[in-house]
């Protein structure tokens, strides 16, 4: 459904991703985990189109992802993007944030966007907060606005990127019981995060990065238990034992 093809990313001198090749099929979930400054978030937003990339190929069910062409917008329409700080409109209602896409991106009749988002809004445990603006809700509710709000799309894939590293702990789990949901329903997901043992009982396969560079990838469960590269271990054992 996904593929790329050797992608290489540079900002100036900085090259971000150095030869990134990988493939998610329908209905696969993908976490990628890798240090900060490793080039997670900006594969997703190359898949996504937000940012271009320099060589290499990305394909989304057969259509190249290039930002500058005219079919960048069907492929955000079919390729959602839920972002680490939520992204909502401040000035706009939960319900409003949700339907804004169905209404001015894909031109669906108000009535029936509207009633689509408020199912939505119960579908992530939110029904009654439609008119709640984003300062109103926690960190967590806004981040499940967000999930509903990419869900409106009727996506065929969603990418996270880090949805839960914003939260106050406490506020975790909620956001990933709604993305489990996702997994139990068959939604094709891409999810950088740092939350291991989410990744361990959710995801199929599990991507390590480091410097731009996949440097181990494998089944999720037995990848993330019992890793072979000394780096992979390295990085797992900062992320599961801090001091």
């Amino acid at each position: 459904m996904i593929e790329l093809r050797d992608i290489h990313k540079s900002f100036g001198a900085l090259h971000v991703i150095r030869g990134v090749s990988a493939t998610v099929e329908k209905g696969e979930i993908v976490c990628i985990l890798g240090p900060s400054g490793s080039g997670k978030s900006t594969i997703l937003r190359c898949i996504n189109g937000l940012e271009s990339y320099d060589s290499g190929a990305i394909t989304v069910e057969g259509a190249k992802v290039d930002r500058n062409s005219r079919s960048i917008v069907d492929i955000r329409a079919r390729v959602s993007m839920v972002f680490q700080r939520f992204n909502l409109f401040p000035n706009r209602t939960a319900l409003e944030n949700v339907v804004e896409g169905p209404i001015f991106v894909k031109k669906e009749n108000r009535t029936t966007a509207l009633e689509r988002g408020r199912d939505l809004m119960a579908r992530v445990g939110l029904a009654g907060k439609e008119d709640n603006y984003p300062g109103q809700l926690s960190g967590g509710q806004q981040q499940r606005v967000a999930i509903a709000r990419a869900l409106a799309m009727q996506p065929r894939a969603i990418l996270f990127d880090e949805p839960t590293s914003a939260l106050d702990p406490e506020l975790v789990g909620e956001v990933l019981t709604v993305m489990k949901s996702l997994a139990e329903d068959g939604m094709t997901m891409i999810i950088v995060t740092h939350e291991v043992a989410f990744a361990r009982e959710v995801a199929d396969r599990a991507l390590f990065i480091d410097q731009g560079v996949i440097v181990e990838e494998g089944p999720a469960a037995s990848m993330l238990s019992h890793p072979r590269h000394a780096r992979t271990q390295d990085f797992l054992r900062r992320v599961t034992h801090p001091l």
